[in-house]
Formats: structure tokens, C-alpha cells, sequence
């Protein structure tokens, strides 16, 4: 509200009984009464500065910067070039700030010495400045007393002193700004009650008097001012108490941030990071406490180069480049687009429908093992088969998880909301945002990726699954369809789509890695329809024989539209010295081939958009206002085992009450060995696979014969699988006529003519 300039003739007395600024009460108008400065209002701030060491990377280690502490929570930091260039730093600094450490040149035992003239002709030293007033985090380390660590969302600091002395002292300086903002200097910044304001038209009565005017309209005149003020004074009095009621819910706020982060000790980057285990990445010794390499691990935005953030600036909110998958960012909304939120009644009805489903229970965790695994030497097993046939040697299904190939393509339906969800934009007109989401979708199939090192089990020729899930609006339809080559066809429906593939993989051995290139082809079709399509990338699993074993994806994913949008997506290689692994980073593009989107994030933990021509940097597209979470990976199941199996998977293999009796003979929960091995009876386990496995080798014959799928049929000689239907139909009837045992017992003397 604007309050109107006062005349002159007008005077408020202030009665304030000492309160306020000052206490004053005098009768002096308004429009002279000078303002008190900002600092002397808020109080006296404490601002500290001095020399630190700052880890940079393993190139440089430990490396002098300069940094100053303001009182108003800013913190920055420089190089020091030469003991001069500290002499400097040191005799510039204002009056008002309390210097820390020992200023002589013999402690600056690693200083960023001049090898250029170029750098030395620097006049003057950029700074990397970070801000306080928001969410951060600080402790000391509890392995060294003398280094501490200062937590954003964006970059963590490893800092260190020359002395406990001087590591307390910075520690205390930076308690005394760790407040978001101080809201009792606020609150006593204006501190005038409306009520104490009161107004005096004495002076204007006697100058109306003295030039004549009558005493009648002397007396209107001061009834129509004393009126407006009143009127003034009431709106002012709402607006006072508006703002007091505002700044209670801020102090709330404050203190309940405040506990909660001391309750909870750096959670944000303990869960972000903590299982990865990069050690690589930590400048610790291997002596050091296991916390301080985990927080030294999750450095993601620490220097390489240090003048790479001198002209940053590190807000500490939390950022998309950091994040923890289990929570969405507070300014990133998954269920709208940059253009508005039109999908409320679409998102509504597929709630409404989701709610009317929530009466299935789906298990939470694997049975408990009824034995206790044995472990298998990799070295001792192909010891031990040394001259044999490697295609009848039965591996030990220590090396297998619990649930099939045909069960693994049903994990990329996990994420099948984005679907959904990408069926509504285009019905509302949102093609844009369509294809970014099936981007997305194609992203997360990867996600349950992480940390699965087992091998699922082959699927027996003709050997089926089938996945109803209501609760998540699809049904989903798998068969094994030829055995040489291995290939697995699918079929699923949701709300408004359709989905269909078949896959084989090739498989190259490189002495310490297997990579795994997918041939096949995906295909998505909306009910309007719209069609896409695209191919999965490579998959490489890296340390077989030596070293930590983990799984990588890499090259370049083409999803193609028969309309408006195509996407292309880049999955970065893992390298040794990469900081930022998983990295997936594409671009959308229309009919005329021009970029009108960015699609970036990892394929491990989250998927966003930003639309433009994406001539920005990577770092720069994080930090965007504007930018939108559009896929975020669900938490992991607290309930590991070494299958570390999602929350998805663990219900794959489930054999939910009234499902076997409606299951046919073919499909995957029924077979023997898989389930053996999922309740820990790991030597029966065994036994059934072997049994199996020579049942496998009657498929090259049996196909060889002219064997055919019975619910998938080939387009065409070098066509792609197509569903047929008639599956659930005949579930319905529950008749498998034609559906054979393929896990009961065998002849014996049939299994010999065959393999003759």
C-alpha cells in the first residue's frame, strides 16, 4: 500500500514509550525525520578472514585460498598467488574484519604460483562467492582436528587450518551467521505500533484561523483530516499485522530447519551418495573415519580446474546437479509442464482409478534363504569343466537372480506412469511434451540397472509371462520366441498406449568386460496414432576377473516420431576420472530439425527438461529457473540382498492368491529352479536347473522342426514379433489346450535321440 506524502501543517507524534528507534517521541514532522543506516538498524555483524587450504583435485591437492566471512552469511574465496599477493589481501581488508591464522609466507607451503606472465598480470584476483543465508550445512571433521567441511547443494567444501585453534574459531564464525537471517533485527527494524501513532491538526487550525476563515469550516476541515488518517491508520495497523504474523511463521520455520538438519546430519548427501562407494574420488588416506570419505566422495561440483567457478555464483538450495533420487526439487513439479497444468482431470480420473486398485498387496521382500549360500569361485568353476563342452556346462545359480529374461523386460514398465502421463499431453495438444516424457520413459527402463550384477535365467523356448498390474493400468505379455538366436518378444497395454519389442542381445568378451549390444526394435503407439520408436543402447559390464564389478551404459538413443518431434539422447561412458557418471544428455527437435528442447540428467537417478535451442552449459541447464523434473528414480527397497532387486522386481516373481490357478504351464513363476533359488534352497536350486538346462538343448531340435510361438507371429522374413492376442482370452476360459509342460519331467531316451 502507498501511503500519501503528509502536508507539512500535518504533524504524527510518535508514543512509544522507549520502544522503536530510539525511544523517540518528539513532535517532528514526518517528511523530516531522517532514517537510521541499514547496518545500525540490524546490529553488529561479525566478518572474519584469513588463509585456509582448500582441496581441489588429485592433480593440485591441498592448495592456499584466502577467504573472507561477512557478517551477512557471504563467503568468498580467492588464490594466493605469491606471499605478496597475501601481503595485499591482508592490508585491503575493511576495518571491521577480525583476521584468523598466521599471516607469514613460510605456511604457504602450496600457493598457485605464476608459470604465465599472463596470470601474474592479473590486477585483479576472481572470486568464487557462496551464500550463507540459505540452507547450508558445517561441521569439523571427526578424524583431523584440523579440517571442517562447509555442504551445499551444489558443491561440498574441504577446508583445513594450520591449528584446532584456528579451525574453532572459523567454526564459531561461521555459527554466528548460519541463521537464514537474523528476524529479530528485522522485527526491530520497524518497530512502530499503528496504535502509538497519533495525529495533531493544531497547526493547520491556527494557520486556517489566522488567514480568516471561518471557525465553522475550520472545524470540517480538521473532522475531514482527522477522518483520512483514520482510515490511513487502520490500513497501516492490517499491514502491521499482516508482517508480524508472517515473521512468526518464519521464526517457526527457521527453528524447525534448524533441528530438523541437526536432527538429521547431512541426509541429503549421505542418501545421494553413500552406496556408489566411489572412493576414487575422496583425497583421504585410507586411515580416515568411513564419514569423512563419504563426505569427501560427493564432491561432484569440486574444482578440477580452480578458476573454473571464479565466476560462479553457489545458492544453497537444493539443485538438480546434486540430488538425492528419493525427493523431488521444491521449484520442479512432475505432474506439470513449463506451459501450465492442463493434465488436473486426466491426473485426477488415473488417481481415482489407482485408489480403486489399492486393495492388492504386493510383497515388500524376498522370502528369507532357507540355506545358507555357498560362495562360488568364478577360477575353481572353469577349473573344474577344463575340456569340456562349454554349451553343456550348467552354471551354478549362485551367478543367476531370481527371476527371468522374459520378467527383466517387464522392469521397463516400472516407470509406465510417464506413459500416462504422456498420453494426456497429447490429447491436450501438448506434443512437446509428449515425446519428452517417452524420452523419459526410455531413460528409466536403465535405472533398475544399478547394482544388479546377477545374470536373470534363460527363459526355456516357448516359455511365457504374464504381469497384471491395475494398480499401475497396464498388462504386460512376454514369450520366448527362437532359441537360436536367443529372442524374447513383448506386448503390453496401458491407459491410451501400446507397447511392443522383441530383443537379442550380442555379446562381446574383452578379457575384463562383457558389452552387451541390444538388436531390436522398440515401438510405442498411442491410441491417437501417434508412434514411436527407438533402439536400446550398450551395456557394458566392467571388472569380471579383478576390481569392483559394475554396469555402465553407453551410446546414442534415436526416438523417432511419425509426427511433429524426434529425440536424440547420449549416454555418457563411464570413465576413471569422471565426477558426474551416468550422465544422459539429448536434444528435442521438430520437423524442420531445429533444437526446441533439452532433455539432460542421469539415467540412474532423474530426467529433466528445459525448452530453448540448448545452447547453454550442462552445469548452467541445472541451475535454470526454468528447467522441469520430469522423471525422478523411485527410493531403493531398504530390504537388500546381494540381487538388489527394486521394489518393482521383488513383485515380478510374486505369486500373488488366486494367480497359479490362473496361470498357464509356460509361465516363469511355475518354474522350478527360479523359485528354488528365490527361497534360498540353493542345492535344489541346482539340481533343477541342471535338468532344465539339458531340456534346453531338445529347443535347437524342436525348433530346427519347424516349432512356432504360439501367441507371437513374424512380420515378414527379417520382420519384428507381433502379439496375435488371444492370451488373455484364453486366461479368461483359463484353456491352455496347446500349452505344453515345458517344466515337467522328461524321457530320458527322447532327450538322447534329440541331443544324437
Amino acid at each position: 500500500m502507498r501511503v500519501k506524502n503528509m502536508h507539512p501543517l500535518c504533524c504524527i507524534t510518535l508514543d512509544n514509550g522507549g520502544g522503536g528507534r530510539g525511544g523517540r517521541n518528539d513532535n517532528v514532522p514526518a517528511v523530516d525525520s531522517p532514517e537510521r543506516p541499514v547496518s545500525e538498524a540490524r546490529g553488529p555483524e561479525l566478518s572474519v578472514a584469513g588463509p585456509l587450504y582448500k582441496w581441489t583435485n588429485y592433480g593440485k591437492g591441498w592448495r592456499s585460498r584466502w577467504f573472507l566471512l561477512r557478517g551477512d552469511g557471504r563467503l568468498s574465496y580467492t588464490k594466493i598467488l605469491s606471499p605478496q599477493n597475501l601481503n595485499f589481501l591482508s592490508t585491503s581488508l575493511p576495518d571491521d574484519v577480525t583476521v584468523i591464522g598466521d599471516l607469514t609466507s613460510a605456511r604457504l607451503i602450496r600457493v598457485d604460483s605464476c608459470s604465465r606472465r599472463s596470470k601474474c598480470s592479473k590486477k585483479v584476483n576472481k572470486s568464487a562467492v557462496v551464500h550463507l543465508e540459505q540452507v547450508s550445512t558445517f561441521r569439523g571433521s571427526r578424524s583431523d582436528d584440523r579440517r571442517f567441511y562447509i555442504f551445499t547443494a551444489t558443491k561440498t567444501l574441504h577446508l583445513r587450518t594450520n591449528s584446532k585453534h584456528e579451525r574453532e574459531l572459523w567454526l564459531k564464525a561461521l555459527a554466528a551467521t548460519r541463521s537464514l537471517y537474523s528476524l529479530k533485527r528485522l522485527n526491530d527494524s520497524f518497530s512502530i505500533s499503528p496504535s502509538s501513532i497519533s495525529v495533531s491538526t493544531e497547526r493547520l487550525k491556527k494557520r486556517l484561523l489566522e488567514d480568516g476563515v471561518g471557525e465553522l469550516l475550520v472545524n470540517d476541515c480538521e473532522q475531514i483530516m482527522r477522518s483520512e488518517f483514520t482510515k490511513v491508520q487502520a490500513q497501516l495497523k492490517l499491514l502491521c499485522d499482516e508482517r508480524s504474523n508472517l515473521l512468526d511463521t518464519l521464526r517457526q520455520l527457521e527453528a524447525a530447519n534448524v533441528d530438523g538438519m541437526n536432527g538429521i546430519e547431512h541426509s541429503l548427501t549421505k542418501r545421494d551418495y553413500s552406496g556408489r562407494e566411489r572412493a576414487k574420488y575422496s583425497e583421504c588416506s585410507t586411515t580416515e573415519s568411513s564419514d569423512d570419505t563419504e563426505k569427501q566422495d560427493v564432491e561432484e561440483a569440486s574444482e578440477e580446474e580452480d578458476h573454473r567457478f571464479y565466476d560462479t555464483k553457489d545458492y544453497f538450495t537444493e539443485s538438480p546437479g546434486c540430488s538425492r533420487p528419493s525427493k523431488d526439487r521444491h521449484f520442479f513439479s512432475t505432474n506439470m509442464d513449463p506451459e501450465g497444468d492442463h493434465l488436473t482431470n486426466g491426473c485426477a480420473e488415473r488417481a481415482l482409478n489407482e485408489t480403486s486398485c489399492s486393495n492388492i498387496e504386493r510383497r515388500t521382500k524376498l522370502p528369507d534363504p532357507v540355506e545358507k549360500e555357498k560362495a562360488v569361485s568364478l577360477w575353481s568353476m572353469i577349473k573344474d569343466n577344463v575340456g569340456k563342452d562349454l554349451t553343456r556346462v550348467c552354471l551354478p545359480v549362485y551367478f543367476n537372480e531370481p527371476i527371468s529374461s522374459l520378467q527383466k523386460c517387464c522392469e521397463d514398465m516400472e516407470y509406465s506412469d510417464l506413459l500416462d502421463r504422456a498420453y494426456e499431453y497429447g490429447k491436450a495438444g501438448n506434443s512437446l511434451m509428449r515425446i519428452v516424457n517417452v524420452a523419459a520413459f526410455a531413460v528409466s527402463g536403465y535405472a533398475s540397472t544399478e547394482g544388479r550384477l546377477c545374470k536373470p535365467f534363460n527363459p526355456l523356448l516357448g516359455e511365457t509371462y504374464e504381469a497384471d498390474y491395475p494398480e499401475k493400468g497396464f498388462r504386460f505379455f512376454s514369450e520366448k520366441v527362437s532359441h537360436h538366436p536367443t529372442l524374447v518378444a513383448c506386448h503390453c497395454e496401458g491407459r491410451g498406449w501400446k507397447f511392443w519389442a522383441d530383443s537379442n542381445i550380442k555379446s562381446r568378451f574383452w578379457g575384463q568386460s562383457i558389452q552387451l549390444d541390444p538388436v531390436g526394435l522398440l515401438t510405442l503407439k498411442f491410441d491417437d496414432g501417434e508412434i514411436f520408436q527407438w533402439s536400446k543402447v550398450t551395456t557394458s559390464i566392467h571388472n569380471l576377473i579383478i576390481g569392483k564389478i559394475y554396469c555402465d551404459h553407453h551410446g546414442t538413443m534415436s526416438i523417432s516420431g511419425n509426427r511433429q518431434y524426434s529425440c536424440t539422447l547420449k549416454f555418457k561412458g563411464q570413465s576413471f576420472l569422471d565426477r558426474m557418471p551416468n550422465q544422459v544428455h539429448g536434444f528435442v527437435e521438430d520437423a524442420s530439425r531445429s533444437k526446441v528442447g533439452t532433455v539432460f540428467g542421469k539415467w540412474d537417478d532423474g530426467i529433466y527438461f528445459k525448452k530453448g535451442d540448448g545452447t547453454k552449459r550442462l552445469k548452467d541447464l541445472y541451475l535454470s529457473d526454468n528447467t522441469s523434473l520430469i522423471w525422478r528414480r523411485i527410493k531403493p527397497t531398504p530390504n537388500l540382498t546381494r540381487y538388489n532387486l527394486t521394489n518393482f522386481a521383488i513383485t515380478l516373481n510374486e505369486l500373488t492368491p488366486g494367480l497359479e490357478e490362473k496361470l498357464p504351464p509356460t509361465d516363469s513363476r511355475l518354474r522350478p529352479d527360479q523359485r528354488h533359488l528365490e527361497n534360498g534352497e540353493y542345492d535344489r536350486a541346482n539340481t533343477e536347473k541342471l535338468r532344465l538346462e539339458r531340456r534346453q538343448r531338445m529347443s535347437r531340435k524342436l525348433q530346427e522342426d519347424g516349432w512356432k510361438p504360439k501367441w507371437f507371429e513374424k512380420e515378414g522374413e527379417d520382420g519384428t514379433y507381433h502379439y496375435k492376442g488371444g492370451y488373455w482370452e484364453a486366461r479368461e476360459q483359463r484353456n491352455w489346450d496347446g500349452c505344453p509342460n515345458i517344466f515337467g519331467e522328461i524321457n530320458d531316451d527322447l532327450d538322447t535321440s534329440f541331443e544324437d
